[in-house]
């Protein structure tokens, strides 16, 4: 009962979808989201799955925030980049021979749709309390440290990944540049359905309890 009350079905739903549209960018082969195309560039140079460097680059962020901020590491973050990692495996796995396109639309329809697939599976994954992604904690890190505003601390972060995303050859493009700019309006425009859906569930457990 712990677990539902503190969402993990909105967690599990929001990762799965997440991981879906994450999958699908990179399969579009114009671009992932400035993390992804740094995992894909890591998975071109050094060779393990593009999931595996998901943990591997969460620990470092979990390491990293730890002493920036001199206090013990958040290992339980690392649940997050696990389930991840687990999911952009699965997912590149199964759509490696189904989702291929060669012309600009299907490469279009799959980077599309794989941006507001991930706008959403955040928007889901918002509305739990399991555990933090490392990512988004790096961004409240940099925030708190220089007291820039969030998004502030986000662009900033962004930029690092770009360039060095770039540097290993990896996944960037004009869906890199789309993500970047529209991700967060899409993931606000979910937010509030989301919301809706957890109420309505809340209420009809509620009434069905009563």
């Amino acid at each position: 009962m712990r677990l539902i009350r503190a969402g993990i079905h909105y967690y599990l739903t929001g990762l799965i979808i997440l991981t879906l549209g994450i999958a699908l960018t990179i399969q579009s082969t114009m671009g992932a989201s400035p993390f992804d195309a740094l995992l894909v560039g890591l998975h071109r140079t050094f060779g393990l799955t593009v999931g595996s460097f998901e943990i591997i680059v969460g620990l470092t962020m979990v390491l990293g925030n730890a002493l920036a901020e001199k206090k013990r590491p958040e290992f339980f973050a690392l649940i997050t980049s696990l389930v991840t990692g687990i999911g952009i495996d699965t997912w590149l796995f199964l759509l490696g021979d189904i989702v291929t396109p060669g012309t600009w639309y299907g490469k279009w329809a799959a980077l599309l749709l794989g941006t507001i697939l991930m706008a959403l599976g955040v928007a889901f994954y918002l509305h739990s309390k399991i555990a933090p992604n490392p990512l988004d904690r790096s961004m409240l890190v940099i925030s708190s440290l220089t007291g820039w505003h969030v998004s502030y601390s986000r662009a900033a972060i962004s930029v690092v990944l770009v360039i060095l995303a770039a540097s290993f050859g990896g996944a960037v493009g004009i869906g890199t540049l789309i993500n970047a700019l529209f991700g967060g309006f899409i993931i606000s425009f979910f937010l509030p359905y989301v919301k809706m859906i957890k109420t309505g569930f809340r209420k009809r457990g509620e009434n069905m309890v009563s």
